[in-house]
């Protein structure tokens, strides 16, 4: 009789062996308690649709089972969900709970940062999200999530229905503490309003401590339960011999408690109950808003993922069935009907309709999608049935891609966010030291009231604010850039955008739409036919992303083939074809420098066989966006590769203040150099391959969402659709996004630097600081916020 099989490595089950794992609600047999707990691990962290879905069975799991929940990450099958390939790197967005200020951020990134294998990591404090790239042949995933782990940092892939789930968990564990702390909070300040009366009549001394014991009875769960998360980020913040905000915090909260137990149990002493619960009250209540208002800041982004369907109608040999969008593979072939959401990244290869990108590039104006057209997963298709071949799935699809470049460029910090960061780390020394010395200095004056008037200094002019000054304005202005139709890939946009004096625009693809077309064929040699010419000229420019090749892919011969076939930036390309070299190219490039530089040139074994005169059309609204640009005192130049000289005509036209063709990528980036060099802060926009040096180089490159994605790689910017207008906003955006944070730090610096000295000179009680400190951090929040109201 056959063994029975292990569910999930289908390894024999050994006899006796009575090991079970619930799946999709059936008890599945499991041969070891390691594969036992990977498949509990699987279904806890919400990744049912592995078991449906996955090609090959799991490996046999040798593990202690409390590894299980990470090990389970490490499944091919899983990781296909949230894990992106970046080269010989991956890279995944991840979760993090117990974050509660930069320092939490620090800790994270100095820890793995010294593991091997691990390339970066960038936390983001406002979204409490990190985004980590690492080499898998180096390290696995679940042991980089253990190594999180031991540190205090519980870390798992971003998922948005996961997320919202445990966002909902920890609200309603928060909501908890806070509504503890506030009960409490009524309780005690009832009776220390019989406390504080016995000052001005006499109140029997047995009344008198039953009101301090009944008043320690309800302020020990506050101080034990409400404001268990301040010790442990003090904690974690200790351990790795750094402070952080929450250390002055947790120490004036237990220093008042002992205190206050010392006296009652005495029977002799100041007590501060009342205090104590009111400003954990106060705290926990601005930490609620505060958790509030990073969610709304990150929401959108988590929205947008929302959009994708979670099925999709396959179609193969000639059927069509309803599948789960997640299980397709790519070259699968599905079918899109009218109103439907796209489920996948994937290539039109039958049909022709309207689709809404809005979602992707914030242009309401629908765009025309027929065959070979790139269609992204969430766009709406809005008229006709469409077949499309998938080319992208999971964590590699565009959406994707989007939320994890928005989320490198929010944790990738600017020189202003650093400044803050290290303000704060000089603050909370600092302030243990005004402290210490407050202490000692009404020792000396009035020692009944050293205590309390330390326990106020220590509250009052805890940072928070401070730190989140800069990461909640960054995280705002990011996702109304997108909102614009702007994806950030550096948070220096956002420092850098405000200062620009000169523009620089490539031609082909920038200022024109590059959908390059054929206007002209010119035969140099009477035995070459216009179709032969095409056909070798597709054959070489088939090896090419440059929007020329565009103009010959029609008239593709798949019968010719080129063989070592080169890239010449800038200049054209060259091949063998049945044994002849050709070129094509520039004049210079050919051989042919004599030649006119209005047109490209085809040479096949170094001599001109034929010349094609290509035409592209101006984008909409590129004249006027320049107009506003030079209205608003900026300086703008066409820089283009294009030897064409109706490349002036073109700059005239648009009313460019200066014009430079037929550069290459060098002379390019020369230029912009010399420019830098004179003291010009500069924005360069491309598209191509050529362009990527250059835009490497300037002081903030913007590149067309169109483009290559050797420019989209160089750029800070991506304009998400066809349009160039949404920089005007995003220049508008970052002015903006810097005003807030300048306001946020001299909100926080004013605070701290009013609520000092009247706390070092005793004029703060205890609960007022609290409700100081947790005011101007919602007040900074709430300023930062502002910048999520896009004007429509």
């Amino acid at each position: 009789m056959q063994a029975a099989l292990c569910f999930h490595c289908a390894e024999p089950i050994p006899e006796g062996s009575h090991f079970v794992a619930t799946v999709d609600g059936e008890a599945k047999a499991m041969c070891c308690p390691g594969c036992a707990a990977v498949a509990d691990a699987i279904m806890a962290a919400g990744l049912t649709d592995y078991y449906r879905y996955r090609t090959e069975t799991g490996q046999q799991q040798a593990i202690p089972p409390q590894l299980a929940s990470l090990v389970a990450y490490d499944l091919d099958e899983v990781q296909q969900e949230f894990v992106a390939a970046k080269g010989d790197l991956k890279e995944v967005m991840l979760s993090i709970e117990g974050i509660s200020c930069a320092a939490c951020a620090w800790l994270i990134e100095k820890h793995l940062a010294r593991l091997p294998g691990v390339a970066n990591i960038s936390v983001n404090t406002t979204t409490q999200r990190a985004i980590l790239r690492w080499d898998g042949s180096q390290q696995k995933l679940s042991d980089l999530l253990a190594a999180m782990a031991s540190i205090g940092y519980q870390a798992a892939p971003f998922q948005v229905d996961a997320q919202e789930t445990k966002n909902a968990k920890e609200s309603q564990a928060f909501l908890l503490r806070v509504g503890l702390a506030g009960l409490a909070t009524m309780q005690v300040m009832m009776l220390a309003v019989a406390l504080y009366t016995g000052y001005f009549y006499d109140l029997e001394t047995e009344f008198r401590d039953y009101f301090r014991w009944v008043s320690l009875i309800f302020a020990t769960p506050v101080v034990l339960y409400s404001a268990q998360p301040f010790y442990f980020s003090a904690l974690r913040a200790l351990m790795s011999l750094r402070v952080n905000m929450d250390v002055p915090v947790s120490i004036a909260i237990l220093l008042a408690y002992v205190a206050s137990c010392v006296a009652t149990v005495k029977g002799t002493g100041e007590v501060f109950f009342e205090s104590i619960s009111m400003f954990t009250f106060f705290l926990l209540l601005g930490r609620l808003f505060e958790q509030r208002a990073r969610r709304k800041a990150s929401e959108s982004a988590s929205n947008l993922q929302k959009l994708v369907p979670a099925t999709a109608w396959l179609v193969q040999q000639g059927e069509v069935t309803q599948v789960a969008a997640r299980s397709l593979k790519i070259g699968q072939r599905c079918r899109v009907l009218a109103g439907e959401r796209i489920p996948v990244d994937g290539r039109v290869v039958e049909g022709q309709s309207q689709v809404n990108e809005s979602m992707l590039t914030g242009e309401q104006e629908p765009v025309t999608k027929g065959e070979g057209a790139e269609l992204y997963a969430g766009t709406v298709n809005l008229d006709q049935t469409l077949e499309l071949e998938v080319v992208q799935v999971g964590a590699q699809q565009r959406l994707h891609t989007l939320m994890r470049l928005q989320e490198a460029a929010v944790a990738n910090k600017p020189q202003i966010a650093q400044f803050a960061d290290r303000v704060a780390g000089y603050f909370v020394p600092g302030i243990l030291l005004i402290a210490l010395m407050t202490y000692l200095a009404w020792m000396q004056l009035a020692p009944e009231d050293a205590f309390w008037i330390t326990l106020s200094v220590l509250v009052a002019t805890c940072p928070c604010a401070l730190a989140l000054a800069t990461p909640a304005a960054l995280t705002c202005g990011t996702n109304r850039l997108q909102q614009q139709g702007l994806l950030v890939k550096s948070a220096r946009v956002l420092e850098a955008l405000p200062k620009i004096s000169t523009l620089l625009f490539d031609k082909t693809g920038t200022l024109t739409e590059g959908k390059i077309s054929l206007e002209r064929v010119v035969l140099e040699q009477p035995e070459q036919s216009e179709a032969q010419v095409l056909a070798l000229a597709a054959a070489l420019e088939a090896h090419s992303t440059h929007p020329y090749a565009q103009a010959f892919r029609p008239h593709r011969d798949v019968r010719l083939q080129a063989n070592e076939v080169k890239v010449h930036n800038g200049k054209g390309l060259s091949g063998i074809i049945d044994g002849h070299e050709l070129k094509i190219g520039k004049p210079s490039f050919v051989d042919a420098p004599e030649r006119p530089a209005d047109r490209l040139y085809l040479a096949r074994d170094g001599q001109v066989i034929a010349s094609f005169f290509l035409t592209d059309r101006v984008r909409d609204d590129a004249a006027q966006t320049i107009t506003t640009l030079k209205q608003a005192g900026l300086r703008c130049e066409m820089l283009s590769g294009d030897p064409n000289p109706k490349a002036v005509t073109l700059a005239e036209q648009l009313g460019l203040d200066d014009a430079h063709y037929n550069h290459t990528p060098e002379q390019k980036l020369a230029y912009l150099s010399e420019q830098q060099q004179q003291g010009e802060v500069v924005a360069m926009f491309g598209d191509g391959i050529n362009d990527g040096p250059v835009l490497a180089g300037a002081n903030v490159s913007v590149a067309m969402g169109s483009g290559t994605d050797l420019a989209k790689c160089h750029a800070d910017l991506v304009l998400l659709g066809d349009r160039l207008a949404p920089v005007l906003a995003g220049i508008d955006t970052a002015k903006l996004t810097n005003r807030v944070i300048r306001q946020n730090l001299a909100i926080s610096l004013g605070y701290n630097a009013l609520i000092l000295p009247l706390a070092v000179t005793g004029h703060v009680p205890p609960y007022l600081a609290a409700a100081g400190m947790s005011l101007s951090s919602l007040v900074v929040v709430a300023n930062s916020l502002r910048l999520l109201k896009v004007p429509r």
